[in-house]
């Protein structure tokens, strides 16, 4: 996009902050993970903490936020996705707390930050980031992790069109969240 997506406005509303909304609305503990500090995001005093291994993006992103958190499981998600929905991001974190890995595989592939993760994942995280090894989807493959992937039919139920997947990733797609959004009163 050649600028910060967090700041992006859809329908009068930052990426950042309708995803702090939704995950406000679902979760008691957020822990906003950033690269480095960007001193006017609005973090609404939520914990922050920075990439714990630097210039590793998203995987190290997850790492960072599992290690960052006692708890036994978290659910991760990208900062773009415009249409993040609620019910969504409750059933994921409730779908088989015996699971190391929840995430959706859909007609386009599977989706690794609108997922969960357990903190059996965080020392093979860590093993990737340090090798250079940064696709998460790797992850998946682990023999030791048990991983539940979650198919369309089951997601269209609780999210038709699957919208909760969309991110913005080009002025194209930025236009058409614009369009398929109400402008906010």
């Amino acid at each position: 996009m050649g600028r910060d997506k967090r700041f992006l406005a859809v329908s009068g509303r930052s990426l950042f902050d309708r995803t702090l909304d939704v995950l406000e609305s679902v979760f008691k503990e957020i822990i906003v993970v950033l690269a480095e500090p960007v001193p006017e995001l609005d973090v609404r005093g939520f914990q922050v903490v920075y990439d714990a291994i630097p210039n590793c993006g998203s995987l190290g992103g997850l790492y960072t936020g599992l290690r960052s958190t006692p708890l036994p499981r978290v659910f991760a998600v990208a900062c773009d996705m415009p249409f993040l929905n609620p019910s969504l991001v409750r059933y994921f974190s409730k779908f088989d707390s015996s699971a190391d890995i929840v995430v959706a595989e859909l007609a386009t592939g599977v989706h690794p930050m609108h997922a969960v993760y357990s903190q059996k994942c965080r020392p093979l995280l860590e093993a990737m980031a340090q090798r250079g090894d940064l696709k998460i989807q790797r992850l998946f493959l682990e023999p030791d992790l048990l991983v539940r992937v979650v198919r369309e039919a089951e997601l269209a139920p609780l999210d038709p069109g699957l919208r909760s997947f969309q991110n913005i990733n080009t002025p194209q797609d930025l236009a058409l969240a614009e369009s398929l959004l109400p402008p906010v009163s």
